[in-house]
């Protein structure tokens, strides 16, 4: 099977997308990770990808949703934390006043008083960081250790603990009808994963 979702490879998409392979027993899938969401969704319902993996909080979330509304199905949400976040400054500006942020991050704390810089992703925001294009940054706090003798804590922020949906070409069943409580799909829908994912997997691309 081939799924995809956002990276570079330390992207939080990607750790998650690990995580969820693994608890799903699906690590001989092959994965892909892209540059933007709407391209890969094109992608998907073109058949390019069996399922792709997107977090709920991205900003181009409602769009996608929007855009290729009964294209692209989701067959599974789940919950799942971050790698715990930080707001940390390069330690060679001693009044930090800018910060690169990615567009979901930006109501963790409060920015008010900042000049506030857009990143596609976290890890966009630490690469421009370290090359000076702002004071400070909302990124990973494993950063702080990597990189120590170029950056300092402002606040910790902890992992964030969002909904993630995955997406396929093909609906999860081929009934229509929504699932309420009394809905049996709703007890079998384990199962009827299972059964979408042993379908992919015969059609291996």
């Amino acid at each position: 099977m081939h799924f995809a979702t956002l990276g570079p490879a330390d992207s939080n998409h990607a750790l998650v997308l690990s995580r969820y392979l693994e608890a799903r027993d699906l690590t001989d899938s092959h994965v892909s990770l892209i540059d933007d969401f709407p391209s890969a969704f094109s992608a998907l319902v073109a058949g390019h990808y069996d399922y792709l993996l997107q977090v709920s909080a991205h900003f181009s979330h409602a769009d996608c949703v929007g855009q290729f509304m009964h294209r692209a199905w989701p067959v599974d949400t789940f919950i799942a934390p971050s790698r715990p976040l930080a707001l940390v400054a390069r330690c060679d500006v001693t009044s930090p006043r800018s910060v690169l942020r990615q567009p979901a991050t930006r109501f963790y704390t409060d920015l008010s008083d900042w000049q506030e810089i857009d990143a596609a992703t976290i890890v966009e925001a630490l690469t421009r960081l370290r090359a000076g294009e702002a004071d400070a940054a909302i990124v990973a706090a494993d950063a702080l250790s990597t990189h120590a003798d170029e950056l300092t804590c402002l606040q910790q922020l902890g992992p964030a603990l969002d909904v993630w949906v995955l997406y396929a070409s093909r609906p999860l069943t081929d009934g229509s009808s929504p699932r309420q409580p009394s809905n049996p799909l709703i007890l079998n829908y384990s199962t009827t994963l299972t059964r979408h994912f042993a379908i992919s997997r015969g059609q291996d691309k």
